[in-house]
């Protein structure tokens, strides 16, 4: 059914009939615009074959697999109590909601620049009442001010009375308008200027949501490396109070002996200096164990009274497993939240040059309006009160300046800059996870004779105290085997804390561990087909 025939709309058609050469010209400019200024190209980014630090040569089994890598990653220490903080921590952390607050920003202001790309409507009504100035304007046609001189124009039949120029003053009066009805205006998009600019907006949006994604990837490091710091301080500390209980012990001892006249004073002295000295690092480790358990409490987001009861529960560190899956090179360009996010970045920019660009062609629009107007409130729905306008609107730029030669410029600079910044995220994401790898393997290297010298340290230590007990050797034997036992154990504790702190570090720089907390988001009004929809690159 055509607009002609709608029952009600006869007034309409004249106008419809009117201004379709204008429609005509809008839908042929929408079908044969173009798109001015660079197209974005995804970075092609040189890829390593292989990592560097993934087949130890001293190892005759490597400790890493080539396989995918666990976005879930934390549960491969199979530790219960991390993976609940863990869960508590994506949902409570104050800097999550942050960033998620940023990426709303970002996809509402995607969402008013995408508006551009579609006509405006809005509806206007109005009242005015106008008294025009006697003096004013309509003297210009021969009024005269005062009433006497219309009298006495009156009298004589001069051709102001009969209305052959003048105005007479008595004549204007104030005048009440009435209004009321539609505007529109569309922004002819001849250059894909708007495009553009929905382009970059859409853009920075995806760069948000990926900023998003690493600061939830750093959430999580962050809770489970507290974590491991946390269990790894709890255990130097049992660590040293054993030692602390065996010095005192020895205390007891010389001491017993003395008495006996078997040893002097000296050694009395000697083992209460040690049993000083292994107590007075209790309380800074102490202190280092609360300040781990205050870290996490920050991570989730609660208060100091309402920390979790598990975290004062002394446990051992997390174990590391048996190998770790840490994918392959290329896999890390499409993993890492900062590589994605300096992607997006860059696609911005270049669409930002794209706006320049176009800023140098004619502007076109089109405007509209259709309202009854009336001097009388009971004629303001009268047919005869339709007033409307339709027609093309045209903006050159002529001299501007050097302002868009500047503006083009500043974004081309900016896109370059924003290109070599991806290419330094993506070299520097390599050698991280290369760094990483290196001193996951060499941790276990070091772990592995730390082990050894503990072990050695128990027995040399249980030789000394046996020999001094039957005389064959002096305290000094004694204080220095508990000295390097104590030493040992507090380094192969700090192996193990490193070994699993390590692993972390690895899957950090691996990039993994959002792609199942945050799926992917819905498509927002406004942006284009083409760019509507913020999923992640595939």
């Amino acid at each position: 059914m055509g607009i002609d025939t709608v029952k009600g709309a006869d007034w309409l058609a004249p106008m419809i009939r009117k201004s379709r050469p204008a429609l005509g010209l809008l839908m042929s400019t929408m079908l044969t615009g173009c798109l001015v200024g660079p197209n974005f190209e995804p970075p092609q980014a040189a890829v390593p074959g292989g990592y560097i630090g993934d087949r130890p040569a001293s190892q005759s089994q490597p400790y890493v697999s080539g396989d995918a890598v666990d976005p879930a990653w934390w549960t491969s220490f199979n530790d219960p109590e991390l993976t609940k903080l863990e869960t508590e921590a994506v949902a409570q952390n104050l800097d999550l909601q942050i960033a998620t607050e940023r990426l709303l920003e970002s996809e509402a202001q995607a969402q008013i620049t995408g508006a551009a790309l579609y006509p405006n409507l809005a509806g206007a009504a109005s009242y005015t009442r106008e008294g025009p100035s006697k003096e004013g304007i309509f003297n210009a046609f021969g009024g005269s001010s005062g009433a006497s001189t219309t009298a006495s124009s009156v009298a004589s039949g001069s051709s102001t009375a009969a209305g052959g120029g003048g105005i007479p003053a008595s004549l204007i009066q104030p005048i009440d308008l009435y209004q009321y009805g539609l505007q529109s205006m569309y922004d002819v998009d001849l250059w894909g200027k708007n495009r553009r600019a929905v382009e970059a907006a859409v853009a920075a949006a995806r760069s948000s949501e990926e900023a998003r994604r690493a600061a939830l990837l750093n959430v999580e490091a962050q809770v489970a490396s507290n974590y491991i710091q946390l269990r790894g301080t709890e255990t130097v500390i049992d660590i040293t109070e054993k030692n602390l209980s065996f010095a005192n012990q020895l205390v007891n001892l010389t001491v017993e002996r003395q008495q006996a006249g078997l040893t002097t004073s000296l050694d009395v002295a000697n083992a209460r200096a040690t049993s000083a000295q292994i107590a007075s690092q209790i309380p800074t480790l102490t202190a280092q164990r609360d300040a781990f358990i205050n870290q996490i409490g920050e991570l989730l987001g609660v208060t100091p009274n309402s920390l979790p009861p598990e975290l004062a529960t002394t446990a051992a560190v997390p174990p590391t497993p048996p190998e770790v899956p840490i994918g392959v090179p290329s896999d890390l360009l499409r993993r890492r939240p900062d590589i994605r996010e300096a992607e997006e970045t860059l696609h911005s920019a270049t669409a930002e040059t794209g706006v320049a660009v176009a800023q140098f062609f004619p502007d076109f629009s089109i405007s509209g309006s259709v309202s009854f107007q009336a001097l009388q409130f009971k004629n303001l729905n009268q047919f005869s009160a339709i007033t409307y306008a339709i027609g093309p609107n045209v903006s050159i730029p002529i001299f501007e300046g050097g302002q868009l030669r500047g503006q083009l410029k500043l974004r081309k600079a900016q896109q370059q800059e924003d290109a070599i910044l991806y290419a330094k995220t993506v070299l520097t994401a390599f050698y991280q996870v290369d760094n990483a790898l290196i001193a996951y393997n060499q941790e276990h290297a070091a772990l592995e004779q730390l082990k050894i010298d503990t072990q050695q340290s128990q027995i040399a230590l249980s030789l000394a105290e046996d020999q001094y007990k039957e005389g064959l050797a002096d305290y000094l034997s004694v204080l220095n085997a508990q000295s390097s036992l104590l030493n040992a154990q507090q380094s192969e504790a700090q192996a193990v804390e490193n070994l699993s702190n390590d692993l972390v570090t690895l899957y950090q720089a691996l990039g993994g561990g959002w792609e199942q907390t945050y799926p992917e988001p819905a498509e927002v009004a406004g942006a284009p087909v083409s760019n509507a929809a913020y999923s992640a690159p595939k």
